[in-house]
């Protein structure tokens, strides 16, 4: 496989700042990822147990490899404060080769 084809991006969001620190930091640190963006200031709008919700979020940019992300899903489960937290993992279709290669010599 080569390089573009298995880096990925995966998607999360936090409810705070403190979380969302705290859960990039362990998949930086484990090596899950090589690297995590913090976007604070999402507005997230979703169904949730029959309600209408929005909430203020904390968005994970989640710079990783797609062989990864089971693994990144179990250590959710045991960091993620929330009962069903959002993990979505998208190809990377394009990207500069020093960034590709850096990206995966930073993760196992």
């Amino acid at each position: 496989m080569n390089q573009q084809m298995d880096a990925c991006v995966a998607l999360s969001t936090c409810a705070n700042a403190e979380d969302a620190r705290r859960i990039a930091r362990a998949l930086v640190e484990e090596r899950l990822a090589a690297c995590v963006n913090q976007v604070p200031g999402l507005l997230s709008t979703y169904q949730w147990q029959g309600k209408l919700c929005e909430e203020s979020e904390v968005l994970l940019i989640i710079k990783t490899r797609r062989a990864l992300v089971p693994a990144i899903a179990v250590r959710f489960r045991q960091l993620h404060p929330y009962q069903t937290p959002e993990l979505v993992a998208l190809p990377i279709e394009a990207g500069a080769e020093s960034y590709l290669n850096w990206l995966l010599a930073n993760t196992k």
